[in-house]
């Protein structure tokens, strides 16, 4: 197969030559690239070579292994690899790095949607199935996936190899004639400040401040669904499946931090519900040494206004929320009311509490235009 260039907006893609091999081999220092692909670590010059002059031309040669170089359009700089692996019976497995300070500019997006049409449209290479794999973790080719219309097909345990070792891997697939466009609505979880407190996205380092609020006794006592062991394995599975969920459309998930640069005091999140696009269900578990201090009412408010600016602005563009607590949680029911929400109804008997019965739950609502 003869190698051919595709261009595009932000992207040039061509084959690499020998000019490139220092680019490449520089390049591939980055912890992310090492981490993330299957690159040898350490990286030398002899590998970029023997990739650029041998591995590259041979696969162009047999059809089995297409690589381009990602290409600054104006100055033909070299910013990343991206390539496709043939098997020959239909199955095609793309995969990409690129440099870190040319991330976010939509290059490895706009080389994923020209090589996927010119490929789907080519008769000799017959692809019928682009997959995509990536470790469990790499949100930012996740997010490349999710942007050219993927289709996420869940988590393999020990799904690809690295260096020998088995990993867990996200893996996705797109066909001809999909849409490359998003599927589902990704999203964001911003940082924001409010007056004595800042609503940002949980880290792993946030792990033992959630087990200890979860294993509280208030908390235990009024938040039914949390393990009575909650462990820190729990804690750390929660901060995964936050991410998951916000990848996925379904909520955004704050850590509450009275100090931006310090440990989570709180968990806020706000869950979208399915017919109604527009609307949402808030919760909140907060640490028992934040208690009291207005760490919740400050916190909620800031994630329900979020909620209610439109998407333009940056926010959800909701119509309405809701949000539930047991009966006889006070302290709950009175950050509920300072924000506004309105009594709507109750839910007899719905979850049991820890020491034994079942409790009602109160419902309340808001609507965007009753939020000062």
């Amino acid at each position: 197969m003869r190698p051919f260039e595709l261009k595009g907006d932000h992207v040039v893609l061509s084959t690499p030559d020998a000019d490139d091999i220092d680019r490449i081999t520089m390049l591939c220092q980055d912890p992310d690239i090492r981490d993330w692909t299957t690159v040898p670590s350490p990286y030398i010059r002899d590998h970029a070579a023997t990739f650029v002059r041998h591995l590259v031309p041979e696969g162009w040669q047999t059809g089995t292994s297409l690589n381009w170089a990602m290409r600054d359009p104006d100055t033909r700089a070299l910013m990343g690899m991206i390539g496709v692996t043939l098997s020959g019976d239909g199955r095609g497995e793309i995969g990409f790095w690129l440099d870190k300070r040319a991330r976010r500019r939509g290059m490895v997006s706009e080389s994923v949607r020209a090589i996927a049409t010119r490929l789907f449209s080519d008769p000799q290479v017959n692809l019928t199935h682009l997959i995509w794999w990536a470790y469990d973790g790499n949100w930012a080719s996740r997010r490349v996936a999710w942007a050219t219309g993927f289709r996420h097909d869940g988590l393999v345990r020990g799904g690809q190899t690295q260096r020998g070792v088995r990993r867990d891997a996200w893996v996705a697939t797109l066909l001809p004639g999909e849409p490359m466009r998003p599927r589902t609505r990704w999203l964001d979880i911003p940082t924001i400040h409010g007056s004595r407190v800042t609503l940002r996205p949980f880290e792993e380092s946030d792990a033992d401040t959630i087990t200890e609020a979860a294993r509280d006794a208030e908390s235990q006592r009024w938040l039914s669904l949390l393990p009575r062991d909650y462990s820190r394995e729990d804690a750390l599975e929660f901060i995964v499946r936050a991410r998951e969920k916000a990848a996925t459309g379904q909520a955004v998930t704050w850590a509450a931090a009275t100090d931006a640069n310090g440990p989570a005091m709180g968990s806020f999140s706000l869950r979208l519900t399915g017919p109604h696009p527009d609307q949402g269900v808030i919760g909140y578990m907060v640490h028992p040494a934040a208690r009291g201090a207005g760490v919740a009412s400050e916190a909620a408010r800031l994630m329900v206004r979020h909620a209610f600016v439109s998407d333009r602005e940056g926010g959800l563009g909701l119509r309405r929320l809701v949000v539930e607590h047991a009966a006889g949680n006070e302290g709950s029911r009175k950050v509920i009311e300072r924000l506004g929400f309105r009594y709507s109804g109750v839910e007899r008997a719905t979850a049991p509490l820890l020491d034994g019965p079942y409790s009602d739950h109160l419902r309340y609502d808001l609507l965007a235009d009753e939020f000062e």
